[in-house]
This record gives C-alpha cells, sequence and structure tokens, in this order.
C-alpha cells in the first residue's frame, strides 16, 4: 500500500510539472556597414523564408547592426504570431512591408557593433520565453566599434542556436585567407564557449535546414 501510495504521489507530482515552452523565437541581426549595404537583398529573401516557417506564438525581430546596437531603437521589425490564421497572415504581411521598407531606404552604417546586437537579441528572446532560441547574423563578422563603445562582455547563450549567414570575405581577405578563417573561428569559439550551438550557412540557395 505504502508503495502504491508513493508511485501516486510521484505521478501527480509528475503531472503538475509545467511543460517546457515549444514555440520558437528567431532574431536576425543585419549588417548595414560598407558594401554589405549592397547585400541586403539576399536578407530580405531570408526574411521573407523565415516567416513562411514561423507559426503560431513564435517570435521574430529584425534589427539592424549599427554603431551602437545594444539598443531597441536598432530594431526594424518585431512581431509574436497569433494563434488565428487570419491575425498571423496579417502580422506576418505587416511585417514584410517594415522589411520592404528599411531595405529600399537602408543608409550603410559607419560601425558595427555586433556584440551590442547579439546581446540586444539574448534580452530579445529570453524576455519572450521562447522554447527554441535562434539568433540570425547577416555579417561577414568583422566588428568596427566606434571609440568609447566596450564590448569585452560575457555572452550567456545557453539555450542558444547562432547561425551566421552569408558571411562574404573582404578584400583583405584575398590577400591573406588567414583573416577570414580566423574571424569565423573566433566567433564560433565565443559562441560555444559561452553555452551556444554555432553554425554557418553562406550558401543561401540551401536554406532549408536553418529552422
Amino acid at each position: 500500500m505504502k508503495a502504491f501510495i508513493l508511485a501516486l504521489t510521484a505521478l501527480l507530482v509528475a503531472g503538475c510539472t509545467p511543460t517546457a515552452p515549444r514555440n520558437t523565437g528567431v532574431y536576425l541581426l543585419l549588417d548595414t556597414s560598407g558594401t554589405y549595404n549592397e547585400e541586403l537583398k539576399k536578407a530580405q529573401s531570408i526574411i521573407l523564408y523565415t516567416l513562411s516557417k514561423l507559426q503560431p506564438t513564435d517570435s521574430f525581430a529584425v534589427a539592424r547592426i549599427d554603431t551602437g546596437s545594444f539598443s531597441e531603437k536598432d530594431i526594424i521589425a518585431k512581431a509574436t504570431f497569433d494563434d488565428r490564421p487570419s491575425t498571423a497572415n496579417t502580422q506576418k504581411r505587416a511585417f514584410a512591408d517594415a522589411i520592404k521598407k528599411f531595405v529600399d531606404r537602408a543608409e550603410s552604417s559607419t560601425h558595427t557593433d555586433i556584440t551590442g546586437g547579439v546581446l540586444q537579441a539574448i534580452e530579445f528572446l529570453n524576455e519572450k520565453n521562447s522554447g527554441r532560441k535562434t539568433i540570425l547574423i547577416f555579417s561577414d563578422l568583422q566588428e568596427d566599434l566606434a571609440k568609447g563603445y566596450v564590448r569585452d562582455v560575457p555572452l550567456d547563450l545557453k539555450g542558444f542556436e547562432v547561425v551566421a549567414l552569408n558571411v562574404t570575405k573582404l578584400r583583405s581577405d584575398n590577400l591573406d585567407p588567414r583573416e577570414y578563417l580566423s574571424r569565423v573561428e573566433n566567433w564560433r569559439e565565443r559562441v560555444e564557449k559561452s553555452g551556444g550551438r554555432w553554425r554557418m550557412i553562406n550558401d543561401l540557395e540551401r536554406l532549408d535546414g536553418l529552422l
């Protein structure tokens, strides 16, 4: 009898345990510095693809990487999609329109605060309490901070996946490929040491496994 009561208690406790959230949160960072501003049409295609894959209760935000990106002012569009299909479709159309307007008018930024953007992404996705958290970085991964900006801070990426997209090579990389390889490797190490998972996708024709 005692064993039965203990087993029943264990089942009741297990039944009261809240289930982990199953929704997805995606935060996409857009590099707009230098010639990367000319790559934004490619980024727009990635955003439309992502919108098509996200489901009700999923969250999505797109932000530009600017001089100081640890700020909500750089968020171009954001939404948590409604569980009503008609409302969710309206949200997605509005999201796509906001991105189109940005791409059509985007100006090149003078500096590239990737770390600040990642910090903002972490904060946003944690606030959304997403079950699956993905940070997409559309950039050459060359960080260029303005004077006075400090970004030597730890990143808490446990439970996050970071995906680098369209990591183009700089002119200097053609002279010394080690610069490109080192830049990618440094970001991979930083993400993984912070508890996150790292991937890189340069072939934008193969986005099937993005989300």
